[in-house]
């Protein structure tokens, strides 16, 4: 189980084997994290989102892809809950599947975005809280999973929470 590190960065530049995908059911591409991925992925990503995944993905699942034009070699694609409609655990799950599909592909170093913590408006100090919980109780091949910030204030909001231990 590797302790997760926190990173500004944009996720899309992450040198890592997979770049998880904050994805919408359908999976055709969307705005914020999935929207960033699917502009710097280019048009592979979407062609094989398509291919691998007709009917979308359901919230709590992960599946993979290319990564297109990105550093990475891999997309991870999870799909979590709306903040209201959906449950801690199913997000909690999306971190769980997306370690699992790393596994899957031999993946070892992985970078996640804060799953449902923009336009999901799930509340940014619990997606923390599942995020670093999940990540740190899963049992896993992954040797490095960051987790990345894209605003000055949720990275130092991470970097506590990480530093904290209490959870």
């Amino acid at each position: 189980m590797p302790e997760p590190i926190a990173v500004r960065d944009d996720i899309t530049a992450q040198a890592v084997d997979a770049v998880v995908n904050a994805a919408n059911n359908a999976m055709r591409g969307g705005g914020g994290v999935d929207g960033a991925i699917h502009r710097a992925g280019g048009p592979a990503v979407l062609a094989e989102c398509i291919e691998r995944f007709p009917d979308g993905l359901a919230t709590g699942d992960a599946g993979w892809t290319t990564a297109g034009d990105m550093p990475a070699r891999w997309v991870i694609h999870t799909v979590g809950p709306v903040h209201g409609r959906g449950t801690r655990d199913q997000l909690a799950s999306c971190y769980r599947r997306s370690l699992e599909v790393a596994d899957e592909i031999g993946a070892r170093t992985v970078a996640f975005p804060l799953i449902s913590a923009g336009v999901y408006g799930w509340p940014l100090d619990d997606a923390i809280r599942v995020a670093v919980e999940t990540i740190r109780t899963t049992p896993t091949a992954v040797t490095e999973a960051r987790i990345v910030a894209f605003s000055d204030s949720t990275h130092r909001a991470v970097q506590r929470a990480l530093d904290s231990q209490i959870l």
